[in-house]
């Protein structure tokens, strides 16, 4: 029994070794980000860091000490009555706060007393943190990437959730920044993550990862709604082998008809979302398109987006951001059904993985590349 200090690079290795990880901050902090995990035991909730810290500034620091100590002791006490009920003597948690300070230290120090095996995270989350940045760094260079590439509703996302179905290594971007990465992206219901717990999900999901098999990705902009993709993340994609997704017209419409189903039944946030066009397209455009939305001619307004708005900078962005679009093979689509794309799937996880260029491995050098316009499938 006893209580250890670790660092964040030990902690990352171990994970697997604690029975929970318990972040002691406050429930906004922990809702930013947080370890993979874990488990919320605020030691002083947001409420109480707010009295405190009034308690600091206009009273004293010894003051808010003994404050935070009253109430400190008032919330580990219900974590230890309300949490550690079922607790066998062996089990063994990893105990944070935002610096490995008096929060972790507060509530280690109880568990500890009691008499379990207790991990200290030294230098808390911010320790975290900085061991994340670094990792995303260099994590991936060490995957070799095949990116999805292909005109707005060509099904791209949806083909990458059939390539995860059937076991392949997916870096589903959009899922994890919960946006479909356009205008008309945002998902109802569904908020962004932060920043940072984006980039902690980006992060996860590459860890786990076998470095010797291929992660299917969707060339993605710069920016998936209001969050930035890591810069090493995006030129490894950018530098990346392609594969180029060709869908029709007429289909593509359809499966954005049915992709965005919400749009179809509540038309007004459809042209609501339309108003963020404005500047680009011009005023006269956009409320035609409304006023044609309103009046039941959705598929002709979303035609119009495509051939209009998408896809006359399509190629030329694509080309300028994609080292390797000029060999990107071909997968040719009737639609976007599942059944077409579960065959889809099969054949693109059976293409041959062309060997790593050294462009590829060398992609954190490249140029920065302009900005890909902003998509809609």
């Amino acid at each position: 029994m006893g209580l250890k200090r670790i660092t964040a690079t030990e902690a990352l290795g171990r994970l697997a070794d604690f029975d929970t990880v318990i972040d002691a901050r406050s429930e906004s902090e922990f809702a930013e980000d947080r370890l993979p995990q874990a488990v919320n035991w605020p030691v002083l909730n947001d409420a109480e860091r707010h009295i405190v810290g009034f308690q600091y500034k206009q009273v004293s620091p010894f003051a808010a000490r003994k404050q935070g100590a009253v109430l400190a002791a008032r919330n580990i006490a219900q974590h230890v009555e309300t949490q550690l009920v079922h607790r066998p003597r062996d089990w063994k948690p990893l105990v944070y706060c935002w610096r490995g300070g008096q929060r972790s230290g507060s509530l280690s120090l109880v568990l500890d007393q009691i008499g379990f095996s207790v991990n200290v995270l030294e230098g808390g989350y911010r320790e975290f943190r900085r061991a994340i940045v670094a990792e995303l760094e260099h994590l991936p260079l060490s995957m070799h990437f095949r990116v999805v590439i292909g005109r707005t509703g060509s099904a791209k996302s949806r083909l990458l959730h059939a390539l995860h179905e059937q076991g392949e290594q997916v870096l589903d971007l959009e899922a994890l920044a919960c946006h479909k990465g356009s205008v008309l992206g945002p998902m109802p219901g569904q908020p962004q993550p932060s920043q940072k717990r984006f980039e902690t999900l980006v992060w996860e999901a590459l860890r786990g990862f076998d470095p010797g098999r291929p992660v299917y990705a969707e060339g993605e902009s710069r920016t998936i709604g209001r969050l930035r993709v890591p810069e090493p993340v995006l030129e490894s994609l950018r530098a990346a082998t392609c594969v180029q997704v060709e869908m029709a017209l007429a289909s593509r419409v359809q499966f954005l008809l049915g992709d965005y189903d919400y749009f179809v039944a509540d038309v007004e946030s459809f042209c609501e979302r339309l108003n963020a066009l404005r500047e680009l397209r011009g005023a006269a455009v956009i409320t035609r398109w409304q006023t044609e939305a309103r009046a039941g001619q959705l598929a002709g307004v979303v035609q119009e987006l495509l051939t209009e708005h998408y896809d006359p900078v399509y190629l030329r962005s694509i080309q300028r951001n994609f080292k390797q679009f000029d060999k990107a093979e071909a997968l040719n689509l009737p639609d976007g059904s599942p059944d077409t794309l579960r065959t889809a799937a099969r054949r693109l996880a059976a293409m041959p993985m062309p060997a790593r260029q050294p462009e590829q491995i060398a992609g954190m050098v490249l140029q920065p590349a302009a900005p890909l316009p902003d998509a809609v499938g």
